[in-house]
């Protein structure tokens, strides 16, 4: 089954309902379906074996997304925020590309190309050719790549993802009634284009008929205002997003009583904004999706009422939850694994394992990391409890191992980030002659003056044991991060290492 079956299930269910809406563009299914089409053929006729796109997003990325499944070939949003030799240096790994740009970065893309024989057309001009293309389609085997994506290299060079057909339509299947949205549903989507979750937006929301409202350049007051002109009743954000917005909330006492759902992912969120954030939103349904690209987004969710019974809870395990990511969505399995690759009962601390036909684990000149029975592994540290709640640690590359034992960042991480003067933190770890390792808190003051470091090193050590105790901390206005909030560790070890 291609993805193209989802548009033309959304198409023959409702033509004529609002399917996207992106500032004065706004296009029905059956609108969005015919330029799909005309888009293929222009795909077709250019001879390209893949599809890129530069850009911002917003109604184009439904529009490329299923022009390149009709034609039966991968398509590949790119980091627009990257710099033109990083950007140089991804095109030159597709496969005899068609480059769509948006305006602002048509410039760079074609000096960047320039001699290569790609053919690069502005945004505009590719939606023009699609207007008045002869519509025409093939079919996608559902085991061709659909996707490909690369990682965003917190840690290392880019990996490119490759997600069939058939992954991500499990993917959409497996999580998303179809045409389960009332008449009146608005999903508000403004994550980048080239994030899994923006691509995974443009499916689900399309099955389960919500009208997409697109807003390409995220700013906490425009998404408040749109939220509530567009009576938005299901959105989701990335955790700057989300601190963000929480902000404007408090500055306006701005109400958004149209919002439904909350979805949050992309990294971790520290638990005392998400507590603001659900008493300023109490009708609101959070929702926490964790998801890797290679899986297709979202394999575990923490649901609004886990939230809620979470907040209120007085029971310490209960209230715990509210740092879980949840549990596993249909179709998926969950394993913890030791160093050894033994699987770990519940309780203990390893690598995550995930199963599922959702699941790709594979990339573009590596091939499959899936092992013999089709477990991928994701180099995330992770904890399943004894009634399946899943806790994120971190990534595997982050532990500090100090004087020999494993400390997961995140451990400490969650202690530092409730002091009153802690807005946020990272913890690395520093090479160090004696103990292999130092531990480093870097903290963004979240008042006006920096604590004391010795009183966090006391708050950190009155909640864990001594040995996960910062040896340094220092303090920075703000943290190195990806788009998408991951904190760039790599940028922090290599400021601090040798101070």
């Amino acid at each position: 089954m291609s993805i193209s079956l989802l548009l033309d299930m959304a198409t023959s269910n409702d033509p004529d309902r609002c399917a996207v809406a992106c500032g004065e563009t706004q296009w029905t299914a059956a609108e969005l379906s015919v330029l799909c089409q005309g888009g293929a053929a222009v795909l077709t006729g250019s001879g390209a074996r893949s599809l890129a796109y530069v850009g911002t997003g917003g109604h184009l990325l439904p529009l490329l997304l299923f022009a390149a499944a009709g034609a039966a070939v991968p398509f590949t949003p790119l980091n627009y925020r990257l710099g033109a030799e990083a950007l140089g240096a991804l095109i030159a790994r597709l496969d005899a590309p068609l480059l769509v740009c948006d305006d602002e970065y048509y410039d760079i893309v074609v000096r960047e190309v320039s001699g290569s024989g790609v053919t690069v057309l502005r945004s505009p001009q590719f939606l023009a050719l699609a207007t008045t293309a002869e519509p025409a389609t093939v079919d996608a085997d559902p085991e061709q790549v659909a996707v490909v994506l690369f990682t965003s290299g917190t840690t290392s060079t880019p990996k490119a993802v490759e997600l069939t057909h058939n992954n991500l339509v499990s993917y959409i299947t497996g999580t998303v009634d179809f045409a389960s949205a009332a008449p009146q549903d608005a999903a508000l989507v403004c994550v980048p284009p080239y994030h899994i979750a923006g691509v995974g937006a443009a499916m689900s929301h399309l099955y389960a008929g919500r009208k997409v409202v697109y807003l390409p350049t995220f700013d906490a007051a425009a998404w408040v205002a749109a939220v509530r002109r567009e009576s938005v009743t299901t959105a989701t954000v990335v955790p700057t997003m989300l601190a963000r917005i929480v902000a404007e909330l408090e500055r306006t006492g701005a109400t958004l009583p149209s919002l439904r759902t909350l979805a949050y992912g992309g990294s971790k969120v520290a638990l005392p904004l998400l507590r603001t954030a659900l008493r300023l939103l109490p009708a609101t349904g959070f929702v926490n999706a964790y998801g890797l690209t290679e899986t297709s987004s979202t394999i575990a969710v923490l649901g609004p009422d886990d939230h809620r019974a979470a907040l209120a809870a007085d029971d310490p395990a209960l209230a715990r939850r509210l740092g879980s990511v949840g549990t596993p969505v249909p179709g998926i399995e969950l394993q913890i694994r030791d160093e050894n690759g033994t699987v770990l009962p519940a309780g203990a601390t390893g690598e995550l394992y995930v199963r599922g036909a959702q699941v790709s684990g594979r990339y573009t000149g590596i091939g499959s990391v899936l092992d013999a029975n089709g477990w991928f592994p994701t180099r995330d540290v992770a904890v399943l409890d004894s009634d399946g709640f899943l806790y994120i640690g971190g990534r595997s590359d982050d532990t500090i191992i100090r004087g020999g034992e494993n400390i997961a960042p995140a451990e400490i991480e969650d202690v530092l980030v409730e002091h009153p003067q802690v807005r946020e933190v990272a913890v690395i770890g520093i090479d160090d002659v004696q103990w292999g390792q130092i531990i480093v808190a870097v903290v963004v003051p979240g008042g006006d003056h920096a604590p004391d470091p010795e009183e966090l090193r006391g708050f950190a050590r009155a909640g864990l044991r001594g040995s996960r105790t910062p040896d340094r901390v220092v303090f920075r206005d703000s943290l190195p991060a990806t788009p998408t909030g991951k904190i760039l560790r790599r940028d922090l070890v290599a400021e601090y290492s040798g101070h």
